[in-house]
């Protein structure tokens, strides 16, 4: 393994956001001040508890779980695709790196923007709303996966991207949306049971639902099923990395 390659890709990414580390810091704290006045004022005055947690905390998990997913995949696509862009790819491919490396380097600096994030948001809510969390080890064990899971979709988004406007496609397309409709702001017990069993199709929920029983100790799938599909996804996503790399798909174009 070279741990040297490996920091120097981490580094050099962690530099370029470092030199936006304001901006970095303060859009989450002023996005969760603002969902906590939309929902928490304008919802939250008509749902005073969700599964015996009052509203303006139940929302918290759900609302880390979106900036870190979304953070974690713009992060890690623009990550990869900026040296395609520029053709700096080609001095990495042809150094002596393997693609673990590689990976380890663009996906650990992109987790840990997200882990920041969410940490951020985190400390943003407790301001807002009083946080117990009752099973802090699954807590963060669920934050770091959520961020390495991500980061290597993002990772292959950046590949498969061709131009700046795909690098949005999906994450707006298809990511945001199922985040929204996945329990996010609401418990799928919530809905009509027919919606409830489509909700259920969504990855998604999986990911939140777990989340929020670290926070809470309520789900609404089990805790077993929230594990199974976060390594599911993360096993899913290094198979397709892996893929990339071995017949050089989008690599070598």
């Amino acid at each position: 393994m070279n741990f040297g390659a490996i920091q120097a890709i981490y580094r050099n990414e962690m530099m370029r956001f470092f030199r936006t580390l304001a901006q970095s810091f303060i859009s989450p704290v002023i996005s969760t001040s603002l969902y906590f006045v939309v929902f928490g004022a304008a919802i939250g005055s008509r749902i005073d508890q969700v599964e015996g947690v009052s509203y303006g905390a139940f929302i918290v998990p759900g609302l880390i779980m979106l900036s870190v997913i979304t953070q974690a995949i713009s992060n890690a696509s623009f990550g990869i695709y900026f040296p395609k862009f520029i053709g700096t790819i080609y001095e990495l491919l042809s150094a002596p790196v393997n693609f673990l490396e590689i990976v380890i380097g663009y996906v650990g600096a992109a987790a840990t923007k997200a882990l920041f994030i969410g940490v951020v948001i985190l400390g943003t809510a407790s301001l807002f709303v009083d946080l117990t969390i009752m099973h802090p080890f699954a807590m963060v064990a669920f934050l770091v996966l959520t961020c390495v899971s991500f980061a290597l979709m993002g990772f292959i988004i950046g590949i498969w991207a061709g131009n700046f406007e795909q690098l949005q496609l999906v994450p707006l397309l298809i990511v945001t949306p199922l985040i929204f409709l996945g329990g996010s702001f609401y418990s799928i017990s919530m809905l009509p049971p027919v919606w409830q069993t489509i909700t259920l199709f969504n990855p998604v929920v999986y990911l939140i639902s777990g989340f929020r029983w670290a926070f809470f100790g309520v789900a609404d799938v089990p805790i077993g099923l929230s594990l199974l599909a976060i390594a599911a996804f993360t096993g899913l996503c290094l198979a397709v990395v892996w893929w990339i790399f071995k017949t050089g798909w989008r690599l070598r174009t």
